[in-house]
């Protein structure tokens, strides 16, 4: 891989064991690849075997596949005021730290959380003794944590950057987190990506608040939704809202480049030439590099 381009990848299934999530990922010309550990719509997850971690880490060399990160369940809510979602919330985001250790992927991707019925203030100051509490559980692990921005839907916190940085500012250790920038949350959220002027006002913020050495991890995902929409719809890359040119930027970042990119668009085949969307996306995205 020429250091120059960046790694594309995109967020596979591990239905059959672990190492068959690297497997679709080489078949669908993948550099890096995202999992989830365990079932996402679950709180619950069978023990993982030394076996299953070591055909995963085998597949992976075998496969030429790196920058494997994983993404949580999205029952976990570490900014809830109801004590008992958010204790079953921090021991659920604790497992799934001890599963990414064992399987040596290097960050977990976290939504920071919903403040429900309590308010902005309030599920910030949550998620910060939360994350404290997982990470001084898991003080012996080399695992760390990607807090993912988010569109904003409801009352879910991480679609100002602010919000992110004030959570990156007040953890006891911030050397354990990161940022994951997701296209598809910061368009949905406000923050505009079309023009190269809109593209760079909007990374300055994102430098001025977090700051771009944060930032670890891309999801790549078009909107099916307009522009401030607070809603999280992904599409096809050029084929919603945000289209092509937001993508030949960032891709085009020199400042990204090291940066590990993923898509998480819709599933599936093109129904008139029956390719693979992730090999389509993937084309995509690699026909806008200069």
């Amino acid at each position: 891989m020429n250091k120059r381009t960046p790694l594309l990848g995109a967020h596979m299934s591990i239905a059959g064991g672990f190492d068959k999530s690297v497997q679709r990922a080489r078949q669908a010309t993948c550099d890096c690849v995202q999992i989830f550990t365990k079932n996402n719509n679950q709180w619950r997850a069978k023990k993982l075997g030394e076996e299953e971690a070591a055909r995963f880490q085998a597949a992976l060399d075998e496969e030429n596949i790196t920058a494997p990160i994983a993404h949580t369940s999205y029952l976990i809510n570490l900014a809830s005021p109801d004590d008992t979602l958010w204790k079953k919330s921090i021991d659920a985001f604790v497992e799934e730290l001890l599963r990414i250790e064992q399987l040596k992927i290097p960050f977990l991707v976290q939504h920071p959380g919903a403040f429900t019925t309590s308010s902005e203030e309030a599920g910030l100051q949550r998620i910060v003794e939360a994350l404290d509490e997982a990470i001084g559980q898991t003080a012996d692990l080399k695992a760390g944590c990607l807090l993912e921005n988010t569109a904003g839907q409801g009352s879910n916190l991480g679609w100002k950057f602010e919000h992110l940085a004030w959570i990156l500012d007040h953890v006891e250790n911030p050397d354990r987190f990161g940022v994951c920038i997701d296209t598809c949350h910061a368009y949905a959220a406000g923050y505009p990506l079309d023009t190269r002027k809109e593209y760079l006002a909007t990374i300055r913020q994102l430098n001025q608040t977090i700051g771009t050495s944060s930032i670890k991890a891309f999801h790549l995902n078009d909107s099916k939704r307009e522009f401030g929409s607070r809603v999280d719809r992904h599409d096809h890359i050029g084929q919603g809202h945000l289209g092509l040119e937001p993508f030949r930027h960032l891709l085009n970042d020199r400042r990204f480049r090291g940066v590990p990119m993923y898509l998480e668009t819709p599933k599936g085949s093109d129904p008139d030439t029956g390719e693979d969307w992730d090999q389509i996306n993937l084309s995509t995205l690699r026909a806008l590099l200069e």
